[in-house]
This record gives structure tokens, C-alpha cells and sequence, in this order.
């Protein structure tokens, strides 16, 4: 398909996103392309390892293509969404599960769906030009994919800063954060791909691997340690209002843009994660919010504000930020019961 690139390449497996103009935003259609090249992957003798690349220099993958899903949405229709949402989580658990090396070359933006592909693996490498995110707060979602078990892993309270404000993650940020393992000059790539191809030895990549340059969250740890140790988002938001320093100023700026149920969701999802390696759990989890997400959330109304209009004035069901009752961020993510998400089988 146009889309995407997959073949055996050589010694590995190769998925190539080729769509640039769209930042290789990840449609629906290839969420289950790439779900069908690790099924037979997994136990082809053939493939030694898989590299996940993409063209362009602007962008990994900027996220997920959510435009049909605000348009079958707007009309009512939420089960696309939900559709999407299923399938896709399948592949990240296949993807996360994966019984060979899974290596990643992560240029400029990788964030949302383009995290779920590609920061699931084993080594995970990062350059330059690298910025890695979990922005889905600024369009009434929850970082999902088997974001929110990264962000539960992360070091401190950085998980609950990087979930609720969006912060893109350099290079040296995205290894401590626990998104990437390797630091490779880009100008490398190239050989270094020439290598894995030739030989599927992935410890080419351990060889390969640079210290990366100086991050920025080193610095606030502890600040973020202490303004994102409450236990939900109104503790967080009241110790941010009681420090004038210019970091709990301008993280208020950030957090006043995002949707605030979905911030509190996401604090809720972060802690109840804490302390488990289990991404079925996880994406269980953020399941039950993305399954409402179009129906009782903001999502909708997020997504018109930063792609369809662009108006950037998103009007959000909860204001002022405080304004989040612990039972709504309770319904939230209530088990589904029946609708509840199911790894196991083929999704209709």
C-alpha cells in the first residue's frame, strides 16, 4: 500500500511508514498492516529482527489519523472510533510482546499512535532532531497506545508531568523517561540500517550508541517531584498555584490549555499503573476512556479545536481546572463489561 512499506529485507523484517507529507500519521489501515507482518514474522526463521523506519526528516510518526474518527463521530457514529481503537491497542500488545529484537529510528516527532509502534520495542534509538510526546490531553484524550505504562515506569513523578502537560521529550529526555534506549547520530543511520540488513545483528546498535546531548527534565526533576507527588489532579494544580517560580507558572500555562477531565484520567491511569510491567493492563485501562472518549469526554470538541478549525480555543466541559469531580474521573474508567477490550480475538 501507499501508506506503508513492508518486507523481508535481507536478514530482517522491514516496516517503513512513507507518507511524510502527513507527518506518517498511522491510519487505521496501516495499524493492521503492520499487526499482519508480526504475526507472520514471529515465527518466520527468516527474520532475525525488525527495524521500524519511516521517510522524511520531519517526523517518525506524528500520531494517529483521527480524521474519520471526528467526522463518524460528529454524525453519531462512535463505533469507528472504538473500532480503531481495538485493533490498534491488539498491535501494540503484539508489537510490546514481540518474540524477536524490534529496533526503532525515531526522527523528529514521534508521538501518540507513532509511540505505540515504535517505543514498545527492545532498542529503541533516538538522534538530533528527535522530539518524543504523549500530547493527547490537548484533544480531550488520555495518552494511550501503552503510553500511559511508559509513563507509569518513568523515573519520580515524571510520568504524571509528561501525561497531563504534553512536554516533547528530547533525546537524553526520551532515554530517562524510559520512551528510548539509544542515543545514534542520524548521519549514522544509514550504515547502521545498511549493517542490521546485512547481518541482523542487532548489537550493530550497541556499537553504534553515543551519549546523548544534554536533556532538560534532569533539571526539574525535583521540581516536578514535588508539585506532581499528589494524588490527583487538584493537588496537583493547588501545589503548582502556591510556588511563584517560573516553572509552576508556566506549567499552569500548559495545563490550562488541556482538557481537564482527561487530565485527571490521566493522573488516575499513571498511579493505579504504578508498579506493573503488564501493557494488557494498560491498554485495558486506557481503553475504558478512549471507549467514551467521543460520547462523554471532550475528545470531539479537542480535536476541532487543534486539527478541523485550528482555532486553538477548545471550549471543554470542565472550567476552571479544579473543576473535576473524583466521581466523573471514577465513570471514566469504570470496567466495560461486555464492550470491555479483548486482546485475544479478532475484533469485527
Amino acid at each position: 500500500m501507499g501508506d506503508i512499506d513492508i518486507r523481508i529485507e535481507g536478514r530482517i523484517g522491514r516496516i517503513t511508514l512513507t507518507r511524510p507529507k502527513a507527518l506518517n500519521a498511522l491510519s487505521y489501515a496501516m495499524c493492521l498492516e503492520i499487526e499482519k507482518a508480526l504475526d507472520a514474522w514471529a515465527t518466520d526463521d527468516a527474520v532475525r529482527m525488525i527495524l521500524l523506519d519511516a521517510e522524511g526528516e520531519r517526523a517518525f510518526c506524528a500520531g494517529g489519523d483521527i480524521q474519520e474518527m471526528y467526522e463518524t463521530g460528529t454524525a453519531g457514529d462512535f463505533n469507528y472510533g472504538r473500532r480503531f481503537w481495538r485493533d490498534e491497542y491488539r498491535m501494540n500488545a503484539k508489537m510490546f510482546a514481540f518474540p524477536k529484537p524490534v529496533a526503532s529510528l525515531m526522527q523528529g516527532f514521534t508521538m501518540g499512535g507513532g509511540v505505540g509502534i515504535a517505543c514498545h520495542g527492545s532498542h529503541r534509538v533516538v538522534g538530533e532532531t528527535s522530539q518524543i510526546a504523549m500530547p493527547e490531553c490537548g484533544i480531550g484524550l488520555v495518552p494511550d497506545v501503552g503510553g500511559s505504562l511508559i509513563l507509569s515506569r518513568a523515573p519520580g513523578r515524571l510520568g504524571e508531568y509528561l501525561g497531563t502537560t504534553g512536554a516533547r521529550m528530547g533525546p537524553r529526555d526520551a532515554i530517562l523517561a524510559g520512551f528510548a534506549d539509544y542515543f545514534v547520530p542520524q548521519e549514522k543511520w544509514p550504515a547502521l540500517t545498511a549493517e542490521l540488513v546485512q547481518t541482523g545483528d542487532w548489537e550493530a546498535i550497541d556499537r553504534a550508541a553515543e551519549d546523548a546531548p544534554e536533556g532538560r527534565l534532569n533539571a526539574l526533576q525535583e521540581a516536578i517531584n514535588t508539585h506532581f507527588g499528589g494524588e490527583n489532579l487538584g493537588d496537583i494544580l493547588r501545589s503548582l498555584k502556591a510556588d511563584d517560580s517560573e516553572f509552576a507558572t508556566r506549567t499552569l500555562e500548559i495545563l490550562g490549555r488541556n482538557s481537564p477531565l482527561s487530565m485527571a484520567c490521566t493522573v488516575e491511569m499513571i498511579h493505579r499503573l504504578r508498579g506493573t510491567d503488564d501493557i494488557r493492563r494498560a491498554l485495558e485501562l486506557e481503553y475504558r476512556f478512549t471507549h467514551r472518549a467521543m460520547e462523554q469526554a471532550d475528545f470531539l470538541e479537542g480535536v476541532r479545536a487543534a486539527i478541523i478549525d485550528k482555532d486553538r480555543n477548545p471550549k471543554w466541559q470542565h472550567a476552571p481546572l479544579e473543576d473535576v469531580a473524583a466521581i466523573e474521573v471514577t465513570r471514566m474508567l469504570l470496567p466495560l463489561g461486555a464492550d470491555a477490550l479483548k486482546l485475544e480475538e479478532e475484533q469485527a
